[in-house]
């Protein structure tokens, strides 16, 4: 579903080419985005249109249309006016809007592809193929986890500095993380994707007023080993918060001994602590 912002900017965008009064509204009659004050008047002849077998209409002096999700009706359209140059417009809205509809759906699609993917749980090659996405290519995870759960300032703004790069990839696994697969340029360095995430801090803390964490993982050459990359930048998170907690953006590259000490059974680390402290115990300590 496309959101109701994403829907107003359209439509008041094309009031400001053709000077027409526009108005989107659900199969049940909300009004979800409009450029004129006033168009919950028209539920009832917008219900009355939905029940009615016609694409087009015109109804109380206005143009009517109907907007399909594969042959599902998803959006009624009001343009304000029953001339014939408010017809055109009508018309030219609804195809934007319905393109809209395949353009969000493919994404979607593409969504799902990628959490898929970070999870191990597809036939790579084969939606990759269906999807149109280079598989031997590199690429590399950044995880950032917003302090707010369902953060949606943070995420818009991760996809509006990198929604324009068909080939990276943003989803939100959980209600706090958010997964950026990036493309990695040929000559770039982990220096490189170093000021990549300190680009990505400054501007959720300042645009999104967002205070966020970011890790990534390392570089991988194919699709197949994205998800490796995933679990090392969900990893580099984690220590992070134990060895390099005044650390905002965290390297797995860059862990050090924290990554050995990290992957060692608990069991072993107990009995290090016990040798090593049998005569003050660690808990003797304070933090």
């Amino acid at each position: 579903m496309i959101s109701n912002q994403i829907l107003q900017t359209n439509i008041e965008g094309l009031k400001g080419i053709t000077r027409v009064d526009l108005c989107i509204c659900d199969t049940e009659g909300k009004i979800l985005a409009s450029t004129f004050a006033g168009a919950e008047e028209y539920e009832h002849a917008i219900l009355a249109f939905v029940e009615s077998p016609a694409d087009s209409q015109v109804l109380q002096g206005h143009q009517f249309f109907k907007v399909f999700d594969e042959h599902q009706l998803e959006y009624v359209l009001l343009a304000k006016g029953g001339s014939d140059d408010v017809y055109m417009v009508g018309k030219m809205a609804a195809f934007q809007i319905q393109n809209l509809l395949v353009a969000y759906k493919e994404r979607f699609d593409k969504d799902n592809f990628v959490k898929n993917l970070l999870l191990d749980n597809l036939d790579i090659y084969n939606r990759a193929k269906k999807l149109h996405i280079e598989t031997n290519v590199k690429r590399v995870v950044f995880i950032i986890e917003t302090q707010m759960e369902k953060d949606g300032n943070a995420l818009e703004t991760v996809r509006s500095l990198f929604s324009s790069k068909t080939r990276d990839f943003i989803t939100a696994v959980d209600e706090k993380n958010i997964i950026l697969v990036r493309e990695v340029k040929q000559g770039e360095t982990y220096s490189d994707l170093e000021k990549t995430a300190n680009m990505l801090l400054d501007m959720l803390n300042t645009e999104a007023m967002s205070k966020v964490n970011v890790a990534f993982g390392t570089i991988v050459n194919e699709i197949k080993d994205v998800s490796r990359s995933y679990k090392e930048a969900k990893m580099a998170l984690d220590v992070g918060k134990i060895f390099y907690s005044t650390k905002n953006v965290v390297a797995y590259s860059r862990l050090g001994i924290g990554r050995l000490i990290y992957q060692l059974p608990t069991i072993l680390c107990q009995m290090f602590l016990q040798e090593v402290f049998k005569k003050n115990p660690i808990d003797a300590l304070d933090k």
